[in-house]
């Protein structure tokens, strides 16, 4: 078993439902709507995400890495004096460094934004559900996991059941 899944009619009904939920301890819980519905990702509990911090660190890591190749080629590997300026003529360097900082900062802003949020993925549990076709209609649906701490099946579709969904499914793998 994935979890349990409550369909809601209205925004409102499933922004409520997700802070109570949040309240009460369940963690482990996503939110489906057809567009956004403000402060749904608050009562969800997201943060802020580690996906800046990957890009700046991409970017350092390609701006490092082709100042570097372009010293060891220049100075070390292949000196050649070229119209009288230095071996390590780091002007000459710089568009390179700002062009391979900008690739592996977008490389990795790429892979990154996969990778946190779990894609890809083909497939996704939710998808069992019957109703949840409507998602992208007029639909709201709240899904716990059973992952979660607080989790227990009869405690946790109680609680689904006190939020006047419209229904509450199982959802399986």
């Amino acid at each position: 078993m994935y979890g349990l899944m409550a369909a809601y009619d209205e925004p409102e009904a499933l922004l409520q439902a997700t802070q109570r939920a949040y309240e009460v301890g369940y963690r482990r819980m996503d939110a489906y709507s057809p567009f956004p519905v403000e402060g749904l990702s608050d009562a969800l509990g997201f943060t802020r995400s580690r996906l800046p911090l990957l890009v700046l660190g991409g970017g350092m890591i390609g701006a490092l890495g082709g100042y570097m190749l372009q010293y060891y080629t220049s100075v070390i590997t292949y000196p050649h004096n070229v119209g009288g300026r230095p071996f390590h003529s780091w002007p000459a360097f710089i568009p390179v460094t700002f062009e391979s900082a900008i690739l592996v900062a977008g490389v990795t802003a790429v892979l990154g934004m996969l990778a946190l949020n779990g894609l890809p993925r083909p497939h996704h549990p939710v998808f069992n559900v019957e109703r949840f076709e409507r998602v992208s209609n007029d639909q709201f649906f709240l899904c716990i996991e059973a992952e979660d701490g607080q989790f227990d099946y009869a405690g946790t579709k109680q609680f689904l059941l006190s939020t006047s969904p419209r229904e509450v499914a199982d959802v399986l793998y």
